[in-house]
Formats: structure tokens, sequence, C-alpha cells
């Protein structure tokens, strides 16, 4: 299968680049490099230098490469901006992801698989939280995704596209060659390694009145290995005889349970070997206590369960790849 991985730069792009390639499969990278790195893009990927959104760039490579599929991993992911700007959102994860399907209908693509977020569901009314819950966005973020869902929904009905989307939680995590290396970073595993090592301000746990065994918000995590894994499967499910993708696709990715940041903090500090410095904040507005996801239809849909659940094993490989790189990559 000759794929193109928008966002292959990036850091759950080039996990999934690496594992493609690992599979036999050829690959194409697309990013503009405003947030990836191109040391992150294996030895004999050819990458691409563009925007997602530039229309006729990404049609002349999907028609020169004759790109079978795409992994559509681009995209603006910062939640706080995404508020502050909006615009920014919209016309990027929007109108440039409709440039990108506007391309691949051109040039006769007719297999997409997003990086969805579980940021589409909002607050739930109860968890698990499976993929027929209701979806209210509470940022513009999540609701660039949902808008995506449904544009990729819209081109099945109209113009045979197959789609999966991968709604994931809480990905973290590394391999031995790619990791975590974001500016500004705003998940709480690299931050909590990089108060174990001292640089910067201890951490600062938002809220521990939640009415969780711990009092501290309670997420779903997801090894990036694992989440690459999963796109595999999911570009093989939109095969053009492929009943799974007659219609579009979504599952959940995660692992079904949760832990606490408290749990968290725990489990880091045993990799690491010393207390995590932090403080106690107030609670961040619109946080929910309890996030965690039904994934049960990605097992059965797709076979796939995750392979690497535990935080230990998360938290492990992310260190062990910060203490090889710890200044990120060297771009």
């Amino acid at each position: 299968m000759r794929v193109l991985v928008s966002g292959g730069a990036g850091y759950v792009g080039a996990v999934s680049v690496d594992a493609l390639v690992a599979a036999g499969h050829d690959v194409v990278v697309l990013d503009d490099l405003s947030t990836g790195h191109w040391a992150a893009v294996p030895d004999g990927v050819r990458l691409e230098t563009a925007s997602f959104g530039d229309e006729a760039a990404v049609g002349d490579i999907l028609a020169l490469a004759r790109i079978d599929a795409i992994l559509h991993c681009g995209a603006r992911s910062l939640v706080g901006e995404s508020v502050r700007d909006p615009s920014l959102y919209y016309r990027s994860n929007v109108v440039g992801g409709i440039a990108l399907l506007e391309a691949a209908r051109k040039a006769g693509v007719g297999r997409i698989v997003f990086s969805s977020t579980a940021a589409v569901y909002g607050i739930p009314d109860s968890t698990p939280i499976d993929e027929d819950a209701r979806l209210r966005p509470i940022n513009t973020y999540g609701e660039s995704k949902r808008t995506f869902e449904a544009a990729m929904a819209a081109y099945g009905s109209a113009y045979g596209l197959r789609s999966v989307s991968l709604r994931y939680f809480n990905v973290a995590g590394a391999t031995e060659w790619l990791g975590e290396d974001h500016d500004p970073e705003t998940h709480l595993i690299p931050n909590i390694l990089r108060a174990a090592a001292g640089e910067g301000e201890p951490l600062t746990l938002f809220g521990e009145d939640y009415p969780t065994p711990d009092g501290t918000c309670i997420r779903d995590y997801i090894h990036v290995a694992d989440l690459a894994d999963a796109h595999l499967l999911a570009l093989e499910a939109t095969a053009p005889d492929d009943d799974r993708t007659a219609e579009p696709l979504v599952c959940n990715l995660g692992n079904g349970g949760g832990f606490s940041v408290r749990q968290v903090l725990e489990a880091a500090a045993s990799v690491v070997g010393r207390p995590i410095p932090h403080t106690v904040g107030p609670r961040r507005a619109g946080d929910p206590p309890i996030l965690v996801a039904a994934a049960a239809r990605a097992g059965s849909v797709l076979g796939w369960r995750p392979q690497r659940p535990t935080l230990e094993e998360m938290i492990g490989s992310a260190w062990e790849w910060r203490q090889r790189h710890p200044t990120g990559y060297p771009d």
C-alpha cells in the first residue's frame, strides 16, 4: 500500500510512519514542519514540506506518488489556542482539511484514516464514553475535528470515500527512536518528566477535590505505539472490497480504564526513582472528573487491542527516550 501521512513529522504521525514502513508499506510524509521535526522522519522516507491545505501541491504529490490511501494526522491541536484564535483552527483543520479531501477526490484517492479526538464529546453525560454518545465539543479544537468527521461522511455519501475516524484519548509513551517533543508542551506525562528532570517550575496539579477516589481527575491513556498499530489496521479496513468501511467507521481508542493524576505522578516517581516536584492549584474550567473510553468497537471491528496498557510502560518508554534525547530533536 502507498500511503501519504499528513503530519508525519509530528509525534503521532512519525511513530505511525515508522510502523507503516516496518509493515512493508511505501510512505510519503507531508508536513509543513511548523510543529513537526524533519529528524523524526525515518531514513529513506520521502518528506514533502508543504501544508495539507495546499490543494494543488497535495494533488501533485498524490498523483506522482500514486498514493492508495491517506493517514491524516496533521492538525492544529492546542485547546487553549483554539479558544483564543478560532479562526486559525477553522482555517487549518476545517478549510485545510477540505482542501485535502478535494485533492484526494480529484486524484482518485478514495481511502482515508483520520486522527480524531475524544474532544469531540466535550463533557459527556456518562463514562465510559461510547462512539454513539452525543458530540458536544466545548472548544474550537474539538469542534474542528467534529466538523471534519462530518465532511468525510458527506464525501463518502457523495463520492464513495471510505473513511475511518479514530477518536483517541490521552496519547503517551515513546518508541526507541521517536518520542514527544512539543513547544509549548501541554500534555501531562512529558511535563511530569520535565519536572522530574529539574527543568522549569514544579508541575501544577489542577484540582484535588473531584469526586474520584483520590480527588484528582481520571483520564484514559494509550501508548503511541498502540495508536500506530490501530492506524495500520484502520488503513487496511479502507480497502475497496472491505465491508467494514462501506459506511464511515468511527472507533474510540483507549484502554477502557483510567488513571488519576496522582496515579500518574506515583507511577512516574517509581520510574524515575524520586518524587515528582509539584504544587496543587485550583481546578481548570471545563475539566470533567472522569473521561474514559468504551473501546470495544475497535476490538470487534478492527481487531485492535492495546498491547502496552500500563502506566509503567508508557512513562518508562517516554523517560528512556528523554534520557537519550535530553534536548529533543536536533531541529
